[in-house]
């Protein structure tokens, strides 16, 4: 029998070994930070922490790539591209799916430009469409429902993101909502565990924790 695992293509895994060892200095970048970070609006949050890739684990790419296999959506929405990791794993699922497309998210100009050329060169590029700006306006004009969401962006709007993508959410819609360990994901994680809100959520134990939640 034969199969697709587009993972295993050179230029898929070339690009994600040199993205995962450029992110191991990710914590020696925040150090350099400007004072009173969080107070900044998300779009000077986003210039000011260009140089960080926060990228999902590699186990949490195996995870969503699994995921996007069995569940074989239409459309993927990703907030908070970064430099374009977990789009990675996305994207070749949806190629080896053989169909779908994933729409992803980010603010920062620099991560836009590098992610492109990444999705180019390990040519997934016409899988992807990038949206500029912030999500909760750019994904406000999103034309078809999403099968599968990922939210991976700052974690305070993990939450308002995804009530502007609920009403288009079909029953059976997966939302994964990556470093759940963190303080400002907890107003995202309180919602999605209460049943009053119409979802069935369970922690996935990767890194720093997966939510996975379907939509009732």
């Amino acid at each position: 029998m034969t199969y697709t695992d587009t993972l295993t293509d050179p230029r898929i895994a070339t690009a994600l070994g040199q993205m995962f060892g450029r992110a191991e200095q990710d914590d020696a970048t925040a150090t350099r930070l400007p004072d009173g970070f969080t107070a900044l609006t998300p779009q000077e949050q986003a210039d000011a922490a260009a140089g960080i890739y926060m990228p999902i684990s590699a186990a949490g790419g195996e995870l969503l790539y699994s995921l996007v296999r069995a569940v074989r959506p239409t459309t993927v929405v990703e907030f908070g591209t970064s430099y374009g990791i977990s789009t990675l794993y996305l994207a070749a699922a949806v190629r080896d799916n053989g169909t779908g497309r994933v729409i992803t998210t980010e603010l920062s100009e620099d991560k836009i430009a590098a992610a492109r050329r990444t999705f180019a060169e390990t040519g997934l590029d016409d899988l992807i469409t990038v949206l500029e700006g912030d999500a909760r306006t750019t994904l406000g004009a999103l034309d078809d429902a999403p099968d599968l969401v990922l939210l991976d962006g700052w974690k305070n709007l993990c939450l308002p993101v995804l009530r502007l993508l609920e009403p288009r959410l079909r029953p059976g819609t997966l939302v994964v909502a990556d470093d759940i360990d963190l303080p400002d994901l907890a107003p995202y994680l309180a919602y999605v565990r209460d049943p009053a809100n119409g979802y069935r959520s369970v922690p996935f134990p990767v890194e720093d924790g997966m939510e996975i939640s379907c939509r009732l």
